[in-house]
């Protein structure tokens, strides 16, 4: 195993462990969870990640569907006991999609889009927690292409005011930095699969 295969299951063992815990649940042991980020980067490697953007690209956003998905996500699961699997089922999905998205460079803004009742809600705690990638889309370009610093800036700039003491009080939640490193993983993965990533 490569030292960044090693670090991409680490980074999987890292989201696993805090979507548990954000969620109250007692993670699997830590043997566990490197297993499933191995089995996950078995998938990468066997299926390929999509191809980085030209620089005069913009791509465009899309999703796995579902009948693609669910056996990717059934087979990385088929060595978890059956009580852990329909609740890591939801960050196991997630992940495997984040995993293929074809990368695109404008963010779709559903992080700050209030629907018709003037409520956003990727900026409420409830739904966020059962998302490993926080308020942003699993693919939402800023991951890539802001710094932490900035990225939590921006974020002030654009939070609801009635909720900004719970981004406060929550910002790992909202902005988990072990997604940041998986996405960085990723991206620079696919820039590197000439020389066997």
């Amino acid at each position: 195993m490569t030292h960044a295969e090693g670090t991409f299951s680490g980074i999987v063992g890292e989201i696993l462990r805090r979507f548990c815990e954000q969620n109250g649940k007692e993670p699997p042991p830590a043997q566990v969870l490197a297993g499933l980020g191995d089995r996950i980067l078995a998938v990468v490697r066997e299926r390929g990640l999509p191809p980085p953007l030209h620089d005069d690209d913009q791509g465009t956003p899309g999703e796995m569907p579902e009948a693609v998905c669910a056996p990717l996500v059934a087979h990385v699961m088929s060595v978890l006991p059956e009580h852990d699997r329909v609740f890591l089922s939801v960050p196991l999905r997630q992940l495997i999609k984040a995993c293929f998205h074809e990368e695109f460079k404008v963010c779709r803004d559903s992080f700050r889009e209030p629907s018709p009742d003037g409520i956003c809600r990727r900026q409420q705690l409830t739904r966020v927690r059962q998302r490993i990638s926080g308020a942003h889309c699993i693919d939402c370009p800023y991951w890539t292409s802001l710094p932490r610093e900035k990225h939590l800036r921006f974020l002030d700039t654009q939070w609801q005011p009635a909720g900004r003491e719970e981004l406060a009080a929550h910002r790992g939640i909202f902005l988990p930095e072990d997604f940041r490193r998986l996405r960085l993983w990723l991206f620079a993965a696919a820039r590197a699969q000439d020389i066997g990533l």
